[in-house]
């Protein structure tokens, strides 16, 4: 790639850099907030400024296409402050190494997508903003009661009438302008086959989850363009030999999902096709939703699928006590039945589960020891590969020229050293934030 300006250029060196899925001994040029490639140079000019990133991993910032909330906030909750909680949730992320992500809303009433939904956009990543939003994911309504998990029963919908209730529920501009992708539950009444046009209307990309949905009809939903899983095993029903619902989509994948798939949310996917296409699945790799030796095994069905997401909801970074989870009040604190007594988030009264409290990279360091993986595959599943789901893999995901200066430095156990967002130096400092659980190159 050429120069993009006459601005500064910086040259980090002495640094293994995360490229075409190897770690290597190079270099990381970038000017304007992209990455470029320094023989476009032609030796007419030096780096304005070099960093020494002293052997230290460099490899492009993580995406979470999963979060609810952290810090006290919650997109579903804070509908009087919605600015401030997208604020602070995304300048806390990003100094943990996360410099995009989708903001998750739970199930709702209409009047609460109506106020949230425009803060939840897409929003580019600063200094001054934090981490990029890269549009809403919305997790619900239009889902399966009996495995509703953390989501309200009197929010849950169908659409017998197709578009016109997602209409009812959204609005089909808010949809348009606002939302990336959505979960619904394929076998709910009218969603199925509803998916291409929300494909094709709204420009929205589908997963399935909070579902019983047989194998059948799981695959019939990935044919007509739903590419995602939401995080896989958990509020779906259990794996069976003979019917395995939506979890037998990855033995059905064939390959590398963004090969066999568009980059455009499925928008261009032919309804004949006979054979499912790639799919990629979320997981929460936090020791609690899903059991290291399943998390294996997903990986060991279908690794290029894989997208580690936090699910993460208002109390991430914060001590135990009572939250919010959207109009549900959370306990958060350890698990007295599990060995080790991990902290876990759960439905007050109940014991269900109520999103996470890890953070992504903590996520990518637990999906390299549950799974035996390589630190790249590790890596790769929280940035690569989500970018891939979304269609913006040129952008985001990878260290590419071209590619968004977005950059974390991390160690050979893969903790977060340095953040820069657009070629920014993120600190607590720049971009105004303090909490205990952003204090970089933490153990």
């Amino acid at each position: 790639m050429s120069i993009l300006s006459g601005g500064p250029i910086t040259q980090i060196h002495n640094c293994r850099v995360l490229r075409n899925h190897a770690i290597e001994y190079d270099d990381v040029w970038f000017q304007d907030g992209r990455i470029i490639n320094p023989t476009s140079l032609y030796g007419l000019r030096n780096p304005d400024t070099r960093i020494d990133a002293k052997g230290l991993i460099v490899a492009p910032g993580l995406i979470d296409v999963q979060l609810n909330g952290a810090f006290g906030y919650d997109f579903s909750f804070n509908k009087s402050n919605i600015e401030e909680c997208v604020d602070v949730v995304s300048r806390g992320i990003l100094l943990q190494g996360c410099t995009s992500f989708c903001p998750t809303t739970v199930s709702s009433m209409p009047e609460t997508y109506h106020a949230v939904l425009p803060y939840l956009g897409k929003r580019l990543g600063s200094l001054k903003s934090g981490a990029e939003s890269l549009g809403a994911h919305v997790e619900g309504p239009f889902m399966n009661p009996k495995k509703k998990g953390a989501h309200e029963l009197a929010c849950l919908r169908t659409a017998p009438n197709g578009l016109s209730d997602f209409d009812n529920c959204f609005g089909l501009d808010n949809l348009r302008k606002y939302v990336t992708y959505m979960t619904v539950a394929p076998e709910v009444e009218g969603v199925l086959d509803t998916i291409p046009q929300l494909i094709k209307e709204c420009r929205i990309g589908i997963s399935q989850g909070h579902s019983v949905a047989s194998n059948e009809i799981s695959r019939d939903a990935n044919t007509r363009g739903a590419k995602m899983i939401t995080h896989l095993f958990n509020a779906m029903t259990d794996f069976h030999h003979r019917d395995p619902g939506i979890i037998g989509l990855l033995g059905a994948s064939s390959g590398s999902p963004e090969k066999e798939m568009p980059s455009t949310s499925g928008i261009d996917m032919p309804a004949e096709a006979s054979t499912p296409p790639g799919v990629f699945y979320g997981i929460i790799c936090d020791g609690i939703h899903v059991h290291p030796n399943t998390v294996k095994i997903a990986y060991n069905s279908h690794p290029t699928g894989a997208i580690l997401v936090t699910d993460a909801m208002g109390a991430m970074g914060l001590p135990d006590g009572q939250y919010k989870l959207g109009n549900m009040s959370v306990d958060v604190g350890p698990m007295e039945d599990i060995k080790g007594n991990p902290r876990a988030a759960i439905i007050q009264g109940t014991s269900t589960l109520a999103g996470s409290i890890v953070t992504l990279i903590e996520c990518v360091r637990n999906f390299k020891d549950f799974t035996q993986c390589s630190a790249v595959e590790a890596i790769e599943a929280a940035t690569l590969h989500p970018a891939q789901m979304l269609g913006i893999e040129h952008t985001k995901g990878t260290l590419d020229y071209g590619a968004d200066a977005d950059i974390i430095f991390l160690t050979d156990d893969l903790y977060v050293q340095q953040v820069y967002v657009r070629g920014e130096l993120a600190t607590p400092e720049t971009i105004k934030f303090a909490s205990r659980c952003c204090t970089l190159g933490q153990k």
